[in-house]
């Protein structure tokens, strides 16, 4: 798997030439790694949404109104679907979408989430994406909480952590999730992209010592490749 960071918890994933964005915000993002100009011209399978809020929903009827499934809760493919997106697929925690490029399964996360005009978004959620034999859990916007060690008997390779602090957990919460989760790699997002954004990836390198995990940084527009996991 090929993951790209766009900026804040945008990503790009590829694999087997199937292609799927999770939380597209880039336009109004002061990171964002492409303009949604561009992002429309990657023949993208599927956007994938952790929640409603702005600084992730971003530019997700962008993508809707342009014939891309926009993979959500159930409020959330309801919303795409009433405001123009074609292929709005509702679902809810614990189930599972599944499609030519792979699979989605949705998890909890703790926070709260809201359309940026007020709507109620449904409950916030984690994703646990399998793609090209890569098992990949995106966290939302979340704090630590302990069923993540239920999260992390899936057997991760890459977990997607936000260490912004203030709104989501910050570096020294993202790394005790380390232990629970037990990815083979950790990817921190959700920080720096307005100031309020205080956490330091480098305190979560040196917090996350302790366990058994490849920490890669990753500024937007930078890019790394996960192989996947040994008879997986």
């Amino acid at each position: 798997m090929q993951i790209r960071f766009l900026g804040h918890s945008a990503f790009l994933l590829e694999s087997g030439g199937h292609r799927v964005l999770i939380d597209p915000f880039l336009t109004g993002n002061p990171k964002a790694a492409a303009t949604v100009e561009e992002a429309l011209g990657w023949n993208v399978s599927a956007v994938l949404m952790s929640h409603a809020h702005g600084d992730h929903w971003g530019n997700a009827l962008d993508f809707g109104r342009a014939g891309v499934p926009i993979v959500g809760t159930v409020e959330i493919g309801s919303y795409a679907a009433k405001n123009g997106a074609v292929n709005a697929i509702g679902a809810n925690i614990g189930g599972t979408v599944r499609a030519e490029w792979g699979s989605v399964t949705f998890t909890p996360a703790w926070h709260s989430s809201s359309f940026p005009d007020g709507t109620y978004g449904g409950m916030p959620t984690g994703l646990v994406i399998e793609m090209g034999g890569v098992r990949l859990y995106h966290a939302g916007d979340t704090c630590l909480f302990s069923d993540m060690r239920l999260i992390g008997d899936r057997e991760l390779d890459v977990a997607l952590l936000p260490i912004g602090d203030h709104f989501t957990m910050g570096p020294q919460e993202a790394a005790r999730c380390l232990e629970l989760l037990r990815p083979r790699v950790a990817i921190p997002m959700h920080y720096g992209t307005f100031p309020i954004l205080t956490g330091d990836p480098s305190d979560f390198l040196r917090e996350g010592e302790a366990w058994d995990v490849e920490i890669r940084v990753l500024e937007p527009g930078q890019g790394t490749e996960v192989e996947a996991r040994a008879g997986g």
